[in-house]
C-alpha cells in the first residue's frame, strides 16, 4: 500500500493564501457580514470546521488590504500566536495576518486529509517558525514543507476513519463534561444555592466548623529544595479535580516541615489555595495524610460538617464570589486568614450532609473510570493518526 505513495511538498499540493487585518479606525470596513477569522477564533472550536467568527469585514474592508476570501473546504492554519491551529472553513471566509491557509488542488489532495495531516504534524510545524518576538511560519517555508501522499482515494478513506475516531472521542469528552457538572447540580438540587439559602439552614462561620485543636492555618513559607527523603508538600499546581495528585508533591526537608508542624494533612482535611489562584479545593486522601502545605494555601480541619459538603459548597459561585470580593493585593493576590475564617457556610442537618457527600463520591467514581477509559482513548486515537500517516491502516 505505501509504494502508491508520492513525496512532495505542501505548495505543490495547495495554493497558500496569507491573510490581512483592514484599518480598524475604518468604520466602514466592518461588521460587513464577510467572516474574518483569527487564530484565537480556532482555538475556541470543539471539530474541524468554522462556520462563523465573531468580527465580519464589509467588502470595502476586504478589497482595503491583501486579505482573500478563502473558498469553501479552504485549510485554514494559524501561523503565529500560536503556529498549528487548523480549520475547515464552510463558507466563504478572510482571515487575519496570522494564517497561512490552503487551498487544496481538489484532484491531488483531500481538504480531510490536509486537515489531519496538518494536526498529527503540528510538532513539525511549530519548529518551523522563526522570529524574535514571537515564532511566525513564512509563506516560504510552509511551501517546502514535505508530506506523504497517498492516492486520493486512500486520502479520503484515512480522513474518514480519523473523523470517526476523533467524533467517538468528543462524543466521550461531552459525557465527562456533564459529569464535571453533576456532583454540582446534585448539590444544588438537594440544598438551593448557599446565598439564597432557601430552606433557611444555620449559617456559620468557617472557623466553627474547624476542629479548634486544629485550627486553620497557611503552611511553609520557603520549602527549599527538594529532598528525596524528605516530608511532602502540596502546591496549588498538586490540586487537580480536587484531590491531591501525590505523583508529583515535592519533599522538604523534616526540620523545615517540624517549623510548620501546625499545617500538618490529616485525612479529610480540606486544603483551599489562598493566593494566586484564590479558592481552588482539594481534599485529602489517604495518600497524602503526613504531608505539608505552602502558604498559598490553607488547611481546613473540618470536624463540625461533612468535609466533602463544605467541599462543595465552597465551590459553588456563591461562595466564590465571596471570597473574590476579599480578595486584595496588586502583584500577587490572596485572601486573608481572617476572611477565611469568616466565610458563612449553611449547615444543613449531618445527615443530609453525609447523604450528599455519599452521591457525590459515587459521581466521581463513575467520572474517573470515565476519565481513565478518555485517556486510554486519547492513547489510542494518536497511535491511530501514527499508522495512518505510515500508511498501515
Amino acid at each position: 500500500m505505501r509504494a502508491a505513495w508520492t513525496t512532495t511538498t505542501l505548495g505543490e499540493i495547495a495554493q497558500i493564501v496569507s491573510g490581512a487585518t483592514p484599518k480598524t479606525t475604518v468604520p466602514e470596513y466592518w461588521d460587513g457580514g464577510i467572516p474574518w477569522a483569527t487564530p484565537r477564533d480556532l482555538s475556541d472550536l470543539e471539530g474541524a470546521t468554522i462556520s462563523a467568527t465573531p468580527r465580519t469585514l464589509s467588502e470595502s474592508g476586504l478589497r482595503s488590504c491583501t486579505a482573500s476570501l478563502l473558498p469553501v473546504g479552504s485549510v485554514l492554519l494559524s501561523s503565529r500566536a500560536p503556529i498549528g491551529h487548523v480549520a475547515i472553513n464552510t463558507v466563504p471566509m478572510a482571515t487575519n495576518q496570522g494564517f497561512k491557509s490552503f487551498i487544496p488542488h481538489p484532484s491531488v489532495v483531500d481538504a480531510n486529509f490536509l486537515y489531519w495531516w496538518l494536526k498529527r504534524n503540528r510538532p513539525l510545524l511549530e519548529s518551523l517558525g522563526n522570529g524574535a518576538t514571537f515564532k511566525e511560519l513564512s509563506k516560504r517555508v510552509t511551501a517546502g514543507i514535505p508530506i506523504d501522499l497517498p492516492p486520493i482515494v486512500e486520502q479520503r478513506r484515512i480522513a474518514s476513519v480519523l473523523d470517526a475516531a476523533s467524533s467517538l472521542r468528543a462524543k466521550r469528552f461531552q459525557a465527562l463534561v456533564k459529569f464535571d457538572t453533576l456532583v454540582e447540580a446534585i448539590f444544588f438540587k438537594t440544598f438551593g444555592t448557599p446565598g439564597v439559602n432557601p430552606k433557611g439552614y444555620e449559617v456559620v462561620p468557617m472557623v466553627e466548623l474547624v476542629d479548634a485543636h486544629r485550627p486553620i492555618t497557611y503552611g511553609i513559607l520557603k520549602p527549599g529544595d527538594d529532598v528525596a527523603a524528605g516530608v511532602p508538600y502540596v502546591r496549588v499546581v498538586d490540586m487537580i479535580d480536587h484531590s491531591i495528585d501525590v505523583s508529583r508533591l515535592r519533599r522538604t526537608t523534616p526540620e523545615i516541615s517540624q517549623q510548620y508542624k501546625r499545617s500538618l494533612l490529616a485525612r479529610d482535611d480540606l486544603v483551599m489555595s489562598i493566593r494566586g489562584h484564590v479558592g481552588r479545593l482539594a481534599i485529602v486522601g489517604d495518600d497524602a495524610v503526613g504531608a505539608n502545605i505552602t502558604q498559598d494555601t490553607a488547611r481546613l480541619a473540618i470536624s463540625r460538617a461533612n468535609p466533602r459538603y463544605v467541599l462543595e459548597c465552597l465551590r459553588t459561585p456563591d461562595l466564590q464570589r465571596w471570597m473574590s470580593g476579599f480578595t486584595k493585593g496588586a502583584a500577587v493576590r490572596g485572601i486573608n486568614l481572617t476572611d477565611v475564617k469568616r466565610i458563612p457556610v449553611p449547615l444543613p442537618p449531618r445527615s443530609e450532609q453525609d447523604l450528599f457527600a455519599e452521591q457525590a463520591l459515587e459521581a466521581q467514581g463513575q467520572r474517573a473510570a470515565h476519565l481513565a477509559s478518555q485517556r486510554k482513548l486519547d492513547v489510542l486515537f494518536a497511535s491511530l493518526q501514527q499508522r495512518a500517516f505510515r500508511g498501515e491502516l
